[in-house]
């Protein structure tokens, strides 16, 4: 665990009371403004502050780096303030070093130490040039974003979920202000990915058997992750191309019928290959088949979409809601994936599920991380009734249930939201020291 002194220390409480600065970025999403990408249309959150809460101030910060396996290191951020409350984001898998990563994260606190939590838009004003810079800046800009939620959550004794859909960014027709109806469960996928060292089709095949006995009812994997550069040899493709397709033939065979199934191809293929692989796929009835190519690329996209059979899901890398705006708006793919890690922040992925929800396509959050992330992306999905499901990092290690308090649950093969004020979940100290 990285403890920073001094600037990221804990220090005492500034006087006065900071205003509730959210309401600027809080866009409501409408047919006239969804392919504004200058719209900035205000709803006002009705959050009564508490008088505890008048006077919070961020006074420090702690990055703790949990070790996980070969596919990378899952990073917690806490910020601290000077009552005590303390809020959680994730900022795994952000690229780069974990070393970069805490130096960015150190950049990023410079713009909350001794401001209110509350102070969410200005945060998001003035830091967001810096995290347009690339993935790293994005998620630390991201981390530090979700730990301010938390806090107000708490402060105001209310889960995010239902701050959320207090904000006017509509998602949909229901109860709230936002206009959605709170689930309280969600439906998941195992994303078993990760969790597969064994590439074989036989690894992939007992891995998606181990996922369904423990409950999941959707299994996704990358199989084509050692896919060669499109400019090699055509026989070196071929056999590529089929060893992706042997494993998630295997996969099916492993799980039956009945048990979804979405493939995922890293954006290895161009037009020509997706389309023939999406053909190749139609015995196995996939759910959705996902990002064959970069989705920014539209008319690409597009034109696979138009001529294969499954749906087809994107975005995980995309940052802000305007490089979404293109890609819902000429209906490129059936789901969008945004992950609220990368995209811009936890108010920027409410954003863009509303835009999402105007053009009819559905939302499945990208999540193959850790599970403070997950906690955060459940909030998200609660507010959303256009929501597919929500990636779970499946396998990856035997103790991640330990991390949190209260731990992850699942009732049914779906992700229980975690209740209480907040993110509804702390660290559970012990067990982070243990794994880092």
């Amino acid at each position: 665990m990285a403890h920073h002194s001094e600037s990221r220390s804990r220090r005492t409480a500034l006087t006065g009371m900071a205003a509730l600065a959210v309401a600027p970025l809080l866009t409501t999403v409408t047919p006239a403004a969804a392919d504004s990408a200058s719209s900035t249309t205000s709803s006002v959150p009705s959050f009564a502050v508490p008088k505890a809460g008048r006077r919070l101030r961020v006074t420090g910060m702690e990055v703790f780096v949990v070790r996980v396996n070969h596919r990378g290191n899952w990073i917690f951020v806490r910020l601290l303030t000077d009552r005590g409350v303390h809020g959680l984001g994730e900022a795994s898998h952000g690229g780069g070093t974990d070393e970069e990563m805490e130096r960015e994260l150190d950049a990023f606190f410079a713009h909350v130490r001794g401001r209110s939590p509350f102070e969410i838009a200005a945060y998001r004003r003035s830091a967001r040039s810096r995290a347009t810079r690339g993935k790293v800046q994005a998620t630390a800009f991201a981390a530090l974003e979700q730990a301010q939620w938390d806090i107000v959550g708490k402060a105001l004794d209310a889960p995010v979920a239902e701050l959320l859909a207090s904000t006017g960014i509509s998602t949909g027709t229901g109860t709230g202000t936002g206009g959605s109806k709170l689930r309280t469960r969600l439906p998941v996928y195992a994303n078993i990915n990760r969790a597969t060292v064994d590439r074989t089709p036989a690894g992939f095949a007992a891995n998606a058997r181990a996922a369904v006995a423990d409950g999941f009812g959707a299994i996704k994997a990358a199989v084509f992750d050692d896919f060669p550069a499109l400019t090699a040899p055509a026989e070196d493709l071929a056999a590529a191309k089929e060893s992706g397709i042997a494993r998630a033939e295997a996969i099916r065979a492993a799980i039956g019928p009945d048990i979804a199934l979405m493939i995922d191809a890293h954006t290895r293929f161009d037009v020509p290959l997706a389309v023939e692989v999406a053909g190749r796929f139609a015995p196995l009835d996939l759910e959705f088949y996902e990002e064959p190519v970069p989705p920014q690329n539209v008319a690409d996209t597009r034109r696979i979409r138009s001529s294969i059979s499954q749906k087809l899901a994107g975005g995980e890398a995309l940052f802000g809601r305007d490089s979404f705006v293109p890609v819902v708006r000429e209906h490129a793919l059936d789901i969008i994936m945004p992950d609220v890690k990368h995209c811009g922040g936890l108010l920027e992925a409410r954003q863009i599920a509303g835009l999402a929800r105007h053009y009819g396509v559905q939302v499945s959050p990208h999540n193959p991380s850790g599970p403070v992330s997950t906690a955060i992306s459940a909030h998200l999905c609660a507010g959303l009734p256009h929501l597919a499901r929500l990636e779970y990092a499946w396998g990856e290690v035997p103790w991640r249930h330990e991390l949190l308090a209260p731990q992850e649950r699942f009732e049914s093969g779906e992700l229980v939201v975690p209740e209480g004020p907040g993110f509804g979940v702390r660290l559970d100290d012990a067990v982070v020291a243990a794994h880092m």
